[in-house]
């Protein structure tokens, strides 16, 4: 049966990522940066709006200009905190010009990751909320680039080009091991492969180089699950959770394994966790 809440948010993550071309790891950034809170649906599946989309289409017109996924979770992260709650991101335009990030609002304009003033520019009037304004052009990247490999691998994934996907994020790790992005997408691509035990391996690789990155520990933890290796994906839960404890995904994940192997005490404390970040 389809509930109120799956009627007011229709979307689901697979729709969303099909609609608008992003990765699972860039959605999941996202959310886990705060620009989106989905709700939950009746089998605990994320649930986006309407108003979602428009926000997460903002972010997807600054990857489609090139700009490096950390680089628009660290500028929209910084924008969202700087920002009045009166003020709602939609009513902003939000575009590229180069390789930074320009927030209009109204008459003023400032660069999304210093705040620094802007000069005015032209904008053509447009319908909607958000709109993507032409974009100067960057200089042309370098074939060297870890963030260069990490778009094209990105694109070939999207394009289904597995095999070269996968070479392209590997090039990327080998130009930038702590590039946490690369990392999570191979790592969900292996696993979508049904290649678990590499994904597991390819994690434990990229923790020597992000330790503190939870969402490593939290996908590593979803590799080990697959396994069936469910002692190893509690403590992986747990380390994510050590790094961030307002990830609702792991305390649900943790609770669920925890139920599973009888320690009703830490899942109960898990489930209780979870159902107060949803609220």
């Amino acid at each position: 049966m389809t509930t109120k809440h799956e009627l007011e948010a229709p979307y689901t993550a697979r729709s969303i990522r099909e609609m608008l071309g992003l990765s699972r790891a860039v959605l999941a950034g996202f959310i886990d940066a705060g620009f989106v809170q989905p709700g939950r649906g009746s089998r605990n599946e994320y649930r986006f709006t309407f108003q979602d989309v428009v926000l997460l289409r903002t972010a997807q017109g600054l990857h489609a200009a090139r700009i490096p996924p950390r680089k628009i979770l660290r500028s929209l992260k910084r924008l969202k905190a700087a920002l009045p709650e009166a003020l709602p991101l939609t009513g902003l335009r939000i575009t590229a010009v180069g390789n930074d990030i320009a927030v209009r609002n109204g008459s003023s304009q400032w660069e999304a990751e210093s705040g620094q003033l802007l000069m005015d520019f032209e904008v053509s009037p447009v319908r909607g909320a958000v709109a993507f304004l032409q974009h100067a052009p960057a200089s042309a990247p370098s074939a060297a680039d870890a963030d260069e490999w990490f778009a094209r691998a990105e694109e070939l994934e999207e394009a289904h080009a597995h095999a070269e996907a996968e070479a392209a994020y590997r090039r990327a790790l080998q130009l930038a091991p702590d590039h946490a992005d690369a990392w999570l997408n191979l790592g969900a691509m292996l696993c979508e492969a049904q290649r678990c035990g590499e994904a597991v391996a390819l994690y434990d690789q990229a923790l020597l180089h992000c330790p503190e990155e939870p969402l490593l520990h939290f996908n590593r933890a979803i590799a080990l699950e697959d396994q069936g290796r469910y002692r190893e994906a509690i403590a992986g839960y747990e380390a994510c959770l050590r790094l961030a404890p307002d990830l609702a995904d792991a305390h649900f994940n943790a609770a669920r394994l925890h139920e599973q192997a009888g320690n009703a005490q830490r899942a109960v404390r898990h489930f209780s966790a979870y159902r107060r970040l949803q609220r």
